[in-house]
Parts: structure tokens; sequence; C-alpha cells
């Protein structure tokens, strides 16, 4: 006989009980861009189903959620409470020794300077920001982009300049890279070059200097997460050694 039973605890969170044990947890979380993701974790298999009748009877769709490609079976089970697979995006881990990178921070293309976002203007590098984002939006789609760049509910995303490494050319700022410092190893959260720049060596040279500021503070490597339809990026994280460490897959309950 099923026992479980749920109860929510405050707004993020959901417990399910069984006996007065806790056998699962629930949670929400909201993304910059203003997108719920819930997860849930059980100790016992019918705590599952539970937990997500709660969570998606409390909460406002669309609802997603990430599940690591090498979990099908907790694939399987969202995909039972009626979530559907949206996009799915690579990891990588990527050397920031120039030796193994083979990237030159002294070389970049021609009338093409790199600075970091702390000699920036700041208005500029908004722009520019901006300017990614409605390319992203006329292209692929801004929900095949990193969350840096998606559009915000209530205003304009906070922009920390010491963050980023800009590409200028003729006075114009044409691309950009963003690390978030992390622990151990860095995330290479975007690189993006407008779009009547790329493919001219924009996107290696910041992250040659981008990669090789991290190798002289002392960090060996850096991660990434890259949609899969994005092969633009994934070539050029590729060609300069970066290994795919494995994936995830957004799942979402429209």
């Amino acid at each position: 006989m099923d026992t479980v039973i749920i109860n929510r605890v405050d707004e993020t969170r959901w417990q399910a009980l069984d006996d007065g044990r806790i056998v699962g947890h629930g949670d929400v979380a909201q993304r910059p861009d203003g997108r719920l993701f819930v997860s849930i974790d059980v100790w016992r298999d019918e705590a599952f189903g539970r937990l997500a009748a709660a969570i998606l009877a409390d909460l406002p769709a669309p609802l997603h959620t990430l599940v690591g490609e090498a979990d099908p079976g907790l694939k399987s089970r969202w995909e039972q409470a009626g979530f559907a697979a949206a996009r799915r995006e690579h990891e990588y881990v990527l050397p920031t020794d120039p030796r193994e990178t083979g990237l030159d921070p002294s070389r970049t293309p021609a009338g093409v300077r790199i600075l970091p976002g702390t000699e920036a203007d700041e208005g500029l590098l908004r722009s520019l920001h901006q300017a990614v984002r409605e390319e992203a939006e006329a292209g692929a789609g801004w929900r095949t982009m990193p969350a840096e760049v998606l559009p915000r509910p209530n205003g304009p995303m906070p922009l920390d300049p010491s963050r980023f490494t800009v590409a200028v050319r003729d006075g114009a700022y044409v691309g950009l890279v963003r690390v978030a410092p992390v622990p151990r190893r860095a995330r290479i959260g975007l690189v993006a070059v407008r779009a009547g720049e790329q493919r001219r060596g924009i996107g290696r040279a910041l992250l040659a200097h981008a990669l090789g500021s991290l190798h002289r503070a002392g960090t060996d490597s850096a991660w990434a997460e890259v949609d899969e339809s994005n092969t633009a990026a994934i070539t050029l994280f590729e060609g300069i050694g970066a290994c795919r460490t494995g994936g995830n897959v957004e799942l979402v309950r429209r």
C-alpha cells in the first residue's frame, strides 16, 4: 500500500513523507530569464510520481527540468509526468594552456583589438550584449543561447565588466566572451561575435585572451555548455582541444 504523502515546505520545496520519514523532495528555482526549473530526488520510486503531481498542481506552466544524458531512467520518469525534450546541450572541458589550445593571444585579426571588460565602455558593452541577444532571436532562436543572453522579465541583466573580454574594431564593439570564475574550473558562459563580423577569427582571438588569462592565474581548465545545434561553437571549441564530457537534455511541460 502506498503510504507516501506530500507536504509543501515553502515556496520552493516539497517533501515526500512515509510514516514521518522523508523519502524524497522536489525543488523549483527561477532562472535569470524567468523560466522555472524543477528537480526531484527520491529514495522511494513511488514518491517521484507523487512529487511531480504536486509540483505540477502548484506551479504554472511552462515548467522545465534538466536531465543528464547518461540517465535515461530519470528522463523517462519526467516524460511520464508530461514533459518532453526541448533541447540538448553538450558539456565540454577546455584546456587553458596555449601549448594545448594552439591559441596565441598575441595574434589577432587585422584591425581588431582585444581588451578586458574592465577597460571597456560599459554603455558600449551593454549595447553589444543587447545586439547579441537580438541577433540570436532573429536567427537560431534565443532558447538555444545561454542564460546570460536570454531576455529577463524584470528588465536588463546586470553586467559585471570584470567577467568579460571584448573585441573592438574601428571603435565598434564586435564580440565578447564571458567567463564566470568558479573554484578550480572557470565556466565559459558565452562566446559571441556580431553577425557581420563572424568567420574572421574573432572568436578564437577572444578565447585566446580569456583562456590565456585563466592559465596565467593558475586555472588549468574551463568548462562550457553548448546547444547541440550550435555547430559553429562546437567546431570552435573542438578545434582548440576541448573534450566532450557529457551533456544534458532540457525537458519542458507546457
